[in-house]
């Protein structure tokens, strides 16, 4: 019964957030609230549990670099950033939107994609404000972009952690495993860019010249909290880098960065506060407790049973099917407690494979699927949701189906492009 009331509300609650029927917020606290009021999760499962809980680690993370981000808005840094990057492209937006897509990237994969995006979106909304074009094809494509560079490393996406612990992957295995295809990845996304955001490229030519004639360093306005803010930044890119050396949790390191950065600042607090997403804080917790309730009945341990089943001990089967049902599922719920979910079943696959090349092939299935498959639908990565509610604030809304319909292009462009590098590198040159 249990398991039929779980597929049940998340099922609908799905529904309510893809046509937006009702505020997405709304509808995961109430599919939260039903699971809770009929006993499918406790507050246990809730609020404690690992496996079943609200992620409060990105809950946090999230809340001190939402809090940071508003300290170091005062400063007028994203003013000179946008500046200094729509005078480095001459004005274009097709070129704009490349040099963003880079930089999230390549930022993405030393950094959490939250925290990446969290700082590109400012400077993106500026920096389509002063050329005067629609912000949302540039947001989009920077979600897109930071999923994409995040797969590259071990700290670049969540679920690469998780993948990293159970299968005792190192920072350097994904290195030298996963930046590869991330950046042919990368390339090929680059190049779609232009038709897959087709007519969103136009601009007056009078507003690139009062681009052109702006300088950036008039812009920023508070020097010297600018230079705290540097500091602060530093120590927790710092800390976010050496994860493993240090031992210290992101969503504490972000927690005593922003706690640092107000007490130095000076700022007032309906100013920092002011930039917290409260709404989209809310839908995580909620959508946490509704995929915890599919965790706890089996739902989801299920479906990842039934994939590796159906592989009949073929190595080269098992990667593709991994790849595939890890992609199409992680579009559907988050692919946190998916790669939590499935990892286990994958640690069981590769026991039973003796050749070491292929076993390990199971694992960057799983990462690659999981991660890419982030950008199918706007609430398939934390960053989508994040960025989403970025937007609505500004006044550009994305809707659901306006991200899904992009971004189910872009998920089946990579992983196809994903395959056949898993198919030779692991089982022709390997």
């Amino acid at each position: 019964m249990n398991t039929v009331v779980s597929v049940a509300v998340f099922a609908v609650a799905y529904l309510f957030i893809a046509t937006e029927k009702i505020p997405k917020m709304v509808a995961a606290l109430a599919g939260a609230g039903i699971v809770l009021a009929l006993g499918v999760v406790g507050s246990e499962d809730a609020f404690y549990s690992q496996e079943t809980g609200v992620d409060w680690d990105v809950v946090f993370l999230l809340l001190g670099m939402m809090i940071i981000v508003g300290v170091l808005r005062k400063t007028g840094v994203f003013e000179f950033t946008a500046i200094w990057a729509a005078k480095r492209a001459k004005g274009s937006p097709l070129r704009v939107m490349i040099l963003l897509v880079l930089i999230t990237a390549v930022a993405s994969a030393f950094l959490d994609n939250v925290t990446t995006v969290l700082l590109m979106a400012p400077v993106t909304l500026l920096v389509c404000d002063r050329l005067d074009v629609n912000p949302v094809p540039f947001l989009i494509a920077e979600v897109f972009a930071s999923n994409i560079g995040g797969a590259a490393t071990l700290i670049g996406d969540p679920p690469n952690i998780i993948i990293g612990s159970r299968g005792g992957l190192t920072f350097n295995d994904f290195l030298l495993n996963m930046a590869p295809i991330v950046v042919i990845e990368l390339l090929v996304f680059t190049l779609v860019l232009p038709r897959l955001f087709r007519g969103s490229f136009a601009v007056d030519p009078d507003r690139v010249a009062d681009v052109m004639a702006l300088n950036e360093r008039e812009a920023i306005h508070d020097k010297r909290l600018l230079i705290k803010c540097g500091v602060v930044l530093a120590a927790v890119f710092t800390a976010f880098i050496g994860h493993s050396l240090f031992h210290i949790e992101p969503s504490i390191v972000a927690l005593l960065g922003a706690g640092v950065l107000v007490l130095v600042s000076n700022v007032k607090t309906s100013d920092y506060l002011a930039g917290v997403e409260w709404e989209t804080l809310l839908f995580f917790a909620g959508l946490f407790i509704m995929i915890g309730a599919l965790v706890k009945t089996g739902v989801i341990e299920d479906l990842a049973k039934l994939a590796a089943d159906a592989t009949g001990g073929n190595a080269l089967l098992a990667v593709m099917l991994i790849l595939v049902v890890s992609a199409l599922l992680s579009g559907i719920i988050d692919n946190i407690p998916y790669v939590a979910t499935m990892s286990p079943l994958v640690l069981a696959l590769t026991n039973d494979i003796a050749d070491p090349t292929h076993s390990e092939a199971l694992w960057w299935s799983l990462a690659l699927g999981a991660d890419f498959g982030g950008n199918m639908t706007a609430i398939g990565a934390s960053a989508n949701v994040v960025v989403l509610g970025i937007a609505a604030r500004a006044g550009s809304p994305i809707s659901f189906w306006e991200f899904t319909r992009k971004g189910a292009i872009v998920t089946l462009i990579t992983v196809v492009v994903a395959a056949p590098y898993l198919w030779l590198r692991y089982f022709v040159v390997g």
